[in-house]
């Protein structure tokens, strides 16, 4: 059941991740035609300190949401799970009325000490956003906790539709006055977004209730813990995660001073700086969070699986669940990597036609990332394995050791003028790596878990660098093939890389079952896989 469970909430939330971030690419990429690098760098100042804001609101309580109804289900008692929600509900609505407040109240003193005022406007125009996501997000928690992770991916799904609508809708109407209106605009699509997806989440809740009430009235058995000790509980398995859920954002909030900072000390003017990190942030950085939702997505299911196996000491399933997860993170982030190594350029053009000149300028950073969300996948799924085993701790002892090498190298390679804005993106890569080693070493020590080398890593492995080849030589082909057929050079790039991009996946996913990456077992696991399974065996046969 369990073993189950995580594959389908991992495919249910990795699919509305994908739409949600397919709804990203069409907010950032217009956004990013419309007000150019110099307004996304007044967007992209604010949204990590809001980021930052936000992680300290939600990222520690909805994941110990999540545990402790898993283990209280585990246990047959529906009741106490119900009261963890009520009583992180009302927690999670202070959090967010405090963070609101620092955030709009504070928000001019925050951006002269980031050194970019011009952001003071679209800091204030997503601060309303922390008022209404801390309680989507207790919402989402306690259903993730019964490993139903369909009200999430609606909530989140709904969430970002309107944040699309509201932020492009505002950007545009108000570019007219300026770049820091406009960029607030955008910003303020946050917060519509946040009250769609509340509304949502609240609605499927409601329609649930009767069905929680006679769950209830099944199994009637409860502790009667105080609310209290619930809180304790909260704040036990919640601040680590917390702790470290803010490392990266902190470091990335630090960034924008670094950076901009460094660049003006080798010779950039203060909007060149402002520039090059728009191109890093706005737009090459983005795309990396195309594999990261659906790494992230196992990592959320893997939690309340893993947390209702260790509570039951169910360790063959413990372990099974383990290794399933770290190979289905790295089946999806080793072809990611690959893919946006490959093709970085041209994709960088395809998204932004009428920005050509910070298009390609940002290539390399997109390279560099790309590099690194083969370890970020690593990083998301074993997070979530130690948090579900009680461990949260030590991921935020390994993701700051690496937060700290980020900051060296950040530092130092910036203020070289031939690496420049290249060196934030080392720092991230190498930020990534250091985690996950320390992350598999803690992992493997705890549970036991055995990572066969030639399944885990070598397969897909081989895959994903097979296909990134074939995808190269196609890319190339097409190309020339476009341009001697008199098509413009615009449309030959768009044309090479979307039938590139196809054929790789489709190149891929074919090498996957001929390399046996992926065991008939685990495909009637997925939704769907039980006639997946079967055609794949007529094929091999």
């Amino acid at each position: 059941m369990h073993k189950k469970s995580f594959l389908r909430g991992a495919v249910i939330l990795g699919a509305a991740g994908l739409v949600i971030k397919a709804l990203g690419a069409v907010f950032r990429i217009p956004l990013a035609n419309i007000i150019g690098d110099t307004g996304m760098g007044y967007y992209q100042t604010a949204y990590p300190v809001y980021v930052l804001l936000l992680t300290l609101s939600t990222a520690g309580i909805p994941v110990a949401i999540s545990r402790m109804v898993a283990e209280r289900h585990a246990m047959g008692s529906p009741y106490d799970a119900y009261r963890v929600f009520r009583v992180s509900f009302l927690l999670l609505s202070v959090i967010g009325l405090i963070s609101f407040a620092v955030l709009f109240f504070g928000a001019g003193m925050i951006v002269e000490r980031l050194g970019n005022p011009g952001a003071k406007l679209a800091m204030m125009a997503v601060s309303p956003a922390l008022l209404i996501v801390p309680m989507m997000a207790a919402s989402r928690g306690f259903f993730q906790g019964t490993q139903d992770m369909k009200p999430t991916a609606v909530s989140q799904v709904v969430e970002q539709l309107f944040r699309v609508i509201a932020g492009l809708s505002l950007a545009v109407f108000l570019v007219v006055k300026g770049l820091p209106e406009a960029a607030a605009g955008a910003s303020f699509g946050a917060t519509a977004g946040a009250v769609a997806g509340l509304a949502a989440i609240l609605i499927i809740f409601l329609r649930r209730q009767q069905g929680m009430k006679d769950e209830i009235s099944r199994n009637p058995q409860r502790s009667d813990e105080k609310s209290g000790r619930i809180l304790g509980q909260i704040f036990i398995i919640a601040v680590p995660i917390t702790v470290g859920a803010a490392i990266m954002p902190i470091m990335n909030t630090i960034d924008v001073a670094i950076v901009i900072n460094r660049l003006a000390d080798s010779g950039f003017s203060r909007e060149a700086a402002n520039s090059l990190y728009g191109q890093l942030t706005g737009m090459a950085g983005p795309l990396i969070n195309f594999p990261q939702v659906l790494t992230q997505a196992i990592s959320m299911s893997l939690v309340p699986a893993v947390a209702a196996a260790f509570r039951r000491q169910e360790m063959d399933d413990l372990r099974h669940n383990v290794e399933l997860g770290l190979r289905t993170a790295l089946i999806l982030g080793l072809p990611s990597a690959f893919g946006l190594m490959a093709l970085s350029e041209p994709i960088m053009l395809l998204l932004y036609p009428a920005q050509q000149a910070s298009a390609i300028n940002a290539a390399p950073s997109l390279f560099i990332l790309a590099f690194g969300v083969i370890f970020l996948a690593t990083v998301q799924t074993l997070t979530g394995v130690l948090q579900g085993i009680g461990r949260q701790m030590i991921p935020v002892r390994n993701l700051a050791a690496g937060a700290l090498v980020k900051v060296v190298l950040t530092y130092t390679l910036t203020g070289i003028p031939s690496v420049n804005i290249k060196g934030a993106a080392i720092g991230t890569v190498a930020a990534y790596i250091v985690a996950s080693t320390l992350n598999l070493l803690a992992v493997k020590k705890i549970t036991g878990a055995k990572f066969i080398p030639g399944l885990t890593f070598g397969r897909p492995l081989a895959a994903a660098a097979c296909m990134a080849i074939v995808v190269v030589v196609a890319y190339q082909g097409l190309h020339f093939l476009f341009l001697s057929a008199s098509v413009g050079t615009g449309m030959a790039n768009a044309l090479s890389t979307l039938i590139a991009i196809v054929l790789g996946a489709l190149l891929y996913l074919f090498l996957l079952f001929a390399f046996r990456a992926i065991k008939d077992e685990e495909l009637a696991m997925m939704p769907g896989g039980a006639r997946l399974e079967r055609l794949i065996r007529r094929i091999r046969k």
